[in-house]
């Protein structure tokens, strides 16, 4: 199952246009969900360079993710071989949601209560 999850505000402390602290949880959070199979995009505004100190950040503190900004290769593949604006997910993790954003103990279990990992479905 895919996951997309914001990063500022939601991973890091928003302090944008620098990079804040990783927040709480985040990293034991995420790099757990990813090894339960779960596809991890990191869904944010930050584009081009931007995007790269993204990358860059999460891998020097080792959280764990697939893509950043781009959809996974089996959703590019669904919409004839192009990568739609809109990122898809099967569950969006956001600060600006509808809610105040949970801890990440919590969305951890709300991932689980809501959502299969890719082995659970048989996808491989």
């Amino acid at each position: 199952m895919i996951l997309a999850i914001d990063f500022d505000g939601t991973i890091v402390t928003d302090r944008f246009p620098s990079v804040g602290e990783v927040k709480p949880g985040a990293k034991r959070c995420i790099n757990l969900l990813h090894s339960e199979g779960y596809y991890i995009i990191i869904w944010t505004c930050r584009t081009l360079n931007k995007a790269q100190e993204v990358a860059q950040f999460l891998t020097e503190n080792g959280i764990h993710f697939d893509k950043i900004n781009e959809s996974s290769p089996m959703n590019v593949e669904k919409y004839s071989g192009i990568d739609t604006r809109k990122i898809y997910a099967d569950l969006y993790i956001d600060d600006r949601g509808l809610i105040d954003l949970p801890s990440w103990q919590e969305i951890y279990t709300i991932v689980h209560n809501k959502l299969p990992t890719l082995a659970d479905t048989g996808w491989p």
